[in-house]
């Protein structure tokens, strides 16, 4: 296995964690008048959901379906783990790598499109394996468990495409403003490579709903990377997303994956300022490495995606350790995320991974563990389905946590986080709630997301939650009597 498939950016969270730690710290979205203190309005509302994912690129896809050693029975556990929502995470949206490379030690990224044509305006030569390192069928495993949103996301353009000619070590595509390449201008015969790929997933089977055509475009890596300015990303978004919807109508382009929330807004802004960029992308996104997601990445109706983070790649973590790698740490993350940045997507970088990782599960030969990370994401992704939207809560007491959603089905949810060292109780007088049918589950070190008797009650309008010492409790009321 290449080293590519170690950790990456280690050296990068060790100065983030300290800004991510900060963000952290601080409480919950601000209430509203109607809401403060304790309460949860649910005529209010914010943003809308898409979902929770995860990816399984760099060949982890191909890990889990046994190329270093699992079994098919194990792979299958996993794939249950992470995508069903009765005996898993639950999660709704699953991030594909589209490959770059034509260097056989990269065979995990490889490009569909090895061989340069005389000129960009020739036509290209594809190739397709019908596997895409493990990701095909990985794709088809979670669709079985209802996941119909898949977002291919690329880390470079061929090399033949870049100012550098090499899909590692940053490099810009040719064409975008400020470039000067002999070869020419390749924007939209990169846009063509991008609506192939997904024409390839198509002919799997597999409807590609989104797509972006960089991936931290302001981190330059040894690995498959490719550099953007905020002007340039701004401009490539011009030339792609005319040929993405001739050529693949449905998929949606979104941008820009920076490698920091606060990094990412300028990329949003940029886009947002030019009108003819601004029509071709449907969704924001930024990564949450440099700096935490802790306030919205634009002021725009589109959302906004939190599209990748991880903490350090160590292996075991415990629920509250004091690492960036912890469970709890993980919760609160999601939570900011949410309530605080107006995230409508929360992704993890790898569900699955191997060696000293700090992915959700851990994979080594025919076995695997879970970490206390997939705990923490499944109390918010089992129960926040896609199409919720956030409305107005507030816990009234700086310790806790609180955010609320209502599904589409008339289930309502609150996520509530004890912060605290002590077990506390919180009282939340509830507005045009639905449900009074109440189940409440407890996650912490000692509790996998289980439903517990008598966590949680409804009575005249108020909803009462018994909150363990440094726990994340979910409440769920079914629809029912309004307790408006």
């Amino acid at each position: 296995m290449p080293s590519k498939l170690r950790p990456r950016r280690l050296t990068l969270l060790a100065s983030a964690v300290a800004l991510a730690s900060a963000a952290l710290a601080l409480p919950g979205a601000p209430a509203s008048a109607d809401t403060a203190p304790g309460g949860i309005d649910f005529s209010v509302r914010h943003q809308r959901i898409d979902g929770f994912g995860v990816s399984e690129a760099f060949q982890r896809a191909a890990v889990i379906h046994g190329l270093k050693g699992l079994s098919a029975e194990k792979g299958d556990e996993i794939v249950k783990l992470l995508f069903s929502r009765e005996d898993g995470a639950g999660l709704s949206m699953l991030r594909l790598g589209v490959g770059s490379s034509t260097d056989e030690v990269y065979d995990h990224m490889r490009t569909i499109a090895p061989n340069a044509p005389a000129s960009p305006d020739d036509p290209l030569t594809y190739t397709w394996d019908g596997n895409d390192g493990g990701q095909v069928w990985l794709a088809k495993e979670a669709r079985k468990y209802g996941v119909k949103r898949f977002i291919a996301d690329a880390w470079s353009a061929p090399a033949y495409m870049k100012d550098n000619n090499s899909d590692s070590n940053g490099g810009t595509l040719c064409g975008v403003v400020g470039t000067d390449c002999a070869t020419g201008d390749w924007r939209t015969a990169y846009g063509k490579y991008l609506a192939q790929y997904v024409k390839f997933y198509q002919r799997e089977g597999i409807r590609i709903t989104d797509l972006n055509f960089t991936n931290e475009p302001d981190w330059k890596a040894s690995y498959a990377s490719m550099l953007f300015t905020p002007a340039q990303a701004a401009d490539a978004v011009k030339a792609i997303g005319p040929v993405l919807r001739a050529e693949a109508p449905g998929t949606k382009l979104y941008c820009c994956d920076s490698f920091g929330w606060n990094q990412g807004k300028a990329y949003a802004a940029a886009i947002a300022a030019d009108p003819a960029a601004e029509k071709e992308v449907a969704a924001y996104s930024a990564h949450g490495y440099a700096s935490a997601a802790t306030s919205p990445l634009i002021d725009s109706d589109k959302p906004a995606w939190m599209s990748e983070w991880a903490g350090s790649g160590v292996w075991p973590s415990k629920w509250d350790d004091g690492t960036n790698a912890a469970g709890l740490y993980v919760a609160e993350n999601i939570h900011n995320a949410l309530a605080q940045a107006d995230a409508s997507a929360y992704l993890f970088w790898l569900g699955a991974s191997i060696g000293d990782t700090g992915a959700l599960i851990r994979m080594d030969g025919d076995s695997y563990m879970v970490s206390t990370r997939l705990r923490a994401m499944t109390a918010f992704s089992r129960f926040i389905r896609p199409g919720a939207v956030r409305v107005d809560a507030s816990s009234g007491d700086e310790t806790v946590l609180a955010s609320a959603y209502r599904n589409t089905d008339g289930t309502d949810v609150a996520v509530l986080i004890n912060t605290g060292s002590q077990a506390t109780t919180t009282d939340m007088a509830l507005k045009a709630a639905k449900g009074h049918q109440v189940t409440g589950y407890l996650t912490d070190g000692d509790h996998d997301t289980r439903a517990v008797e008598g966590l949680a009650q409804v009575a005249d309008g108020h909803l009462t939650a018994k909150l363990p010492a440094r726990s994340v409790v979910t409440v769920v009321l079914a629809p029912g009597r309004s307790q408006g």
